[in-house]
Formats: structure tokens, C-alpha cells, sequence
């Protein structure tokens, strides 16, 4: 069946699905990364107040985030199953999905947007909010807050444009986005004096655009499955079921909050600011060098979903070994890189000579478990791609919950250098959750084979 005017997830060569679904989607994500980095540039740049302004808006992120896992909550587990319905020619199904989805993205808008509207202040002092940075952080999250909607919508429906195969489309989403929020910056902050407010303003109106492109494209003639009234009513049995595959995602974007908190409160109990200025360089790199990795998965998962749902065994194999070694290439020649030539990360955000001579080791130790972390990215998010939940949840909650946050607790009892203590965390969670991953994936996976070869023998 041509799932789109771009790609036949059932029958293309993998090798070129996986390269034409998952380019645009890396485009995506380092568009989606540098339109940040450009608010953030302007943001800095008001006059007089720059700095706390800066601070302000950056401690109003970590609530930012748990409002984006809310969006893959719902749709980072609908869209892999609207997939395998696809895949078995469920079209109705797949339609069903989607429209309940939709109606709990707004559902869900709206329980955000009063919970951050009431409790904006507590959550906000609780993220490091100061008296002086408080003022700047409540202006933006207000605004932001009352545009939830948008944010949400724009990200979980553009789940189920990528789950069709519409990777450019899907891309178009963002860099519209994008392009509205640069080109609006710079008019509301500076040409219209409304500063911090002009900055999410700019946000919230790009974000809106982009979910009339979304979901005019969902309600059109060319994709596969379209957004219908009659499927807006929410059914239990098929929205929990969603939610259920897509708890890995949502904790693995809702936990970075926590996992930002637990590392800069060690850090600063034992190496003062640098320290924590060396940590946030540390979870720039590895968020910014994460998008391709993010990206190849993305453009993985509908190839594996609907041929999971088609039992196609060999295409589905076929699919994650492409997948796998995209992703341990890369995380490879991230680790090399990290190992030899720290400076040229390090360059990006500082000249501080003694943040710079903390940054140049701590990156080397930070960065020591990424070599395999291709194999954990690669077969996480596979299972979450065969509808796997209990499997993906766990494997969510192992590596930060589990593993991370006591390690950076328990090292430094053991350890004489406390800060290198906190640092080496990382790379022995990362260690371990990839070990822990692949082991089990080993199983999973040979059962699937089987499972999908018996149905195809009753077929």
C-alpha cells in the first residue's frame, strides 16, 4: 500500500526509507535546537536587564519540558500504534487512535495550562527562580502558559504525520515554526518594547501557525488518515493503551527536569559555580549532539511499526540492524571526538580559563559511556516502535531513576574527588542501562521473529 506521495513504508528498499524519513527529521531537531538558541540570543541582548532576563526565561524551561512530555504522553505512543494499524490495513483503527489523541491533547492543554497558571510561582522559586529573575520568569510562563494549546497540538499531531511517512511535511511543521519565531523576536521584544513577553509571544504565535499547518494537513485529501468528529470521543481501550507505550517518552523528557536539579545541587555542594557552569555546558553538548541520534530513530520508527503490523519479519529485522548502525556510528565518532578534541565543544560556549579547565576533563568523563549509546537509543526506542510499553517504560525509569540520580549521590561518599564523583555517574549509568537494554532486547526480539512468522503462517 503507498502510505504517501513520498515514501511505501511496505515495499521501498530500507536503506533509502530510513535515509528519506529520518533527514528531514534530523534537519528537524537541530532547526528546532537553533531557533532556541536564537531566542535565547535576543533575549540576552535586552538592554539593562539582559542577564536576569536570560536567567529568568532559562529557569521557566525545566517546567517547559514536563509540558512537552505531556505532548508525548499521548502521542509518542499513539503515533507507533496508529503505525502497526496501518500495517495491517486498519485504517479505521489507525483513525481512531488519532482522534483520540487529538481530544486528549486538549484535554490535557487545558489541565497544564491552569496548573501552570495557579502554581506558577512555587514551581518556578522551586527551579531556582531568585527575587531578582522572578519578575522575567512569571511574564514568560504566563504567556506561554496560556498558549499550551498550541504546543501541545503542533507536537502531538505532528507524531502521526511522521508515523505516515510525510517526513517533509512533518519537517515543514517545524521549520515554520522556526522561521515565525526568529522573524518575530526582534519585532516584539525590541520594535514593540515588550521584552520578555515579546520573546513568548513570539513563541506561542509561531506555535500556533504551525498547528493550523498540522492539523489542516490532517483534515486534508493527501494523508493517509485524517482527524474526524466522529472519533473525537474519547474511548478508554483505545486511548490507554497509547498512553501506556508512550510513559518511556514522556519520563525520558519529564525526568531531565529532576536530573538537572540532582546534578547542579551535588555540584554545587562540591565544586561551587564552576562546577555547575561546567554542567551546563556538559547537557548543552549532549543535547545538541542527541538530535541526529533522536532524528534516525524517528525516521526509524514507522518503518518498524508498520512492518511489525504487516509481519514483514525480515523487513522489521532488516530495519533495526540499518537503525543500529546509524546510531552506533554516530555515537562512535561523538565519543572519539569527545575524547581527543574536548576544546572544540568547549570553545562554543566559553573562554573562561577556569571554567575551561574544569569543562576539558569533565567532558572526557561525561561523554566516556556514549561510545555504545547508539545500541541503548536504537533498541529503546524500537521497542516503543513494536508497541513494547511495560519493556520501554522500565528501560525510561532504569537509566535516570534507577541508575543516574543515586549515582550522583553515591559516588562521591567513595570516591576523594567529589565533583569527579558527580561527573562519573553518567558514564557508568550509561553503562549499565545500555548492557541492560541490549540483554533484554535479545529476547524480545527473538520472540517478536517468531510471533510475527506464526501469524503470518495463519495468515
Amino acid at each position: 500500500m503507498k502510505m504517501s506521495n513520498e515514501v511505501d513504508l511496505g515495499k521501498e528498499p530500507i536503506g533509502r526509507l530510513l535515509f528519506t524519513l529520518a533527514v528531514p527529521a534530523i534537519a528537524s531537531q537541530i532547526v528546532n535546537a537553533l531557533y532556541n538558541m536564537v531566542d535565547r540570543m535576543y533575549i540576552g541582548h535586552i538592554a539593562d536587564v539582559g542577564a536576569n532576563a536570560l536567567t529568568g526565561v532559562g529557569v521557566c524551561f525545566p517546567i517547559i519540558m514536563i509540558i512537552s512530555a505531556f505532548a508525548a504522553l499521548v502521542s509518542m505512543g499513539g503515533a507507533p500504534r496508529a503505525s502497526i494499524l496501518l500495517g495491517q490495513n486498519n485504517h479505521k483503527g489507525a483513525e481512531k487512535i488519532l482522534g483520540n489523541c487529538f481530544s486528549a491533547l486538549v484535554l490535557t492543554a487545558i489541565i497544564l495550562t491552569v496548573g501552570a497558571l495557579l502554581f506558577q510561582k512555587p514551581l518556578l522559586l522551586l527551579f531556582g527562580a531568585s527575587e531578582n529573575t522572578l519578575p522575567f520568569a512569571m511574564d514568560y510562563l504566563t504567556i506561554y502558559a496560556i498558549g499550551t494549546i498550541f504546543v501541545q497540538l503542533t507536537l502531538g499531531m505532528n507524531a502521526f504525520v511522521s508515523a505516515q511517512g510525510f517526513s517533509k511535511i512533518s519537517m515543514m511543521t517545524v521549520v515554520i515554526g522556526a522561521i515565525t519565531n526568529i522573524i518575530l523576536d526582534p519585532i516584539l521584544i525590541y520594535g514593540l518594547n515588550m521584552g520578555v513577553q515579546g520573546a513568548a509571544l513570539a513563541t506561542i504565535i509561531s506555535q500556533a501557525i504551525s498547528t493550523i499547518w498540522v492539523l489542516k494537513f490532517l483534515s486534508g485529501s493527501k494523508t493517509t488518515i485524517r482527524l474526524k468528529k466522529v472519533n473525537f470521543k474519547i474511548d478508554a481501550q483505545v486511548l490507554l493503551p497509547s498512553m501506556a507505550l508512550g510513559i518511556a517518552p514522556f519520563i525520558m523528557q519529564a525526568t531531565e527536569s529532576i536530573l538537572v536539579l540532582c546534578f547542579n545541587s551535588s555540584l554545587l555542594r562540591y565544586g561551587g559555580d564552576t562546577a555547575v557552569g561546567a554542567m551546563t555546558i556538559l547537557s548543552s553538548v549532549m543535547q545538541f549532539a542527541m538530535l541526529p541520534l533522536q532524528g534516525f530513530t524517528q525516521g526509524g520508527q514507522p518503518i518498524i511499526s508498520y512492518n511489525y503490523g504487516a509481519n514483514h519479519a525480515d523487513r522489521v529485522k532488516k530495519a533495526f540492524k540499518l537503525l543500529l548502525i546509524c546510531c552506533l556510528t554516530y555515537s562512535t565518532v561523538l565519543w572519539a571526538l569527545s575524547e581527543l578534541f574536548p576544546d572544540l565543544f568547549i570553545a562554543i560556549f566559553t573562554s573562561d580559563p577556569a571554567l575551561e579547565e574544569i569543562t576539558q576533563w569533565a567532558l572526557r568523563v561525561y561523554m566516556g559511556g556514549c561510545l555504545l549509546f547508539g545500541a541503548q537509543i536504537a533498541c529503546q526506542q524500537t521497542f516503543i516502535a513494536l508497541g513494547n510499553a511495560k519493556t520501554s517504560a522500565f528501560l525510561a525509569m532504569f537509566r535516570k531513576i534507577i541508575v543516574l540520580i543515586p549515582l550522583i549521590y553515591i559516588l562521591p561518599m567513595f570516591i576523594e574527588n567529589k565533583v569527579f564523583a558527580v561527573f562519573l555517574a553518567e558514564p557508568i549509568a550509561d553503562t549499565l542501562a545500555v548492557l541492560t537494554t541490549v540483554t533484554l532486547f535479545v529476547f524480545e526480539i527473538k520472540k517478536v521473529m517468531r510471533e510475527m512468522n506464526e501469524r503470518k503462517v495463519k495468515a
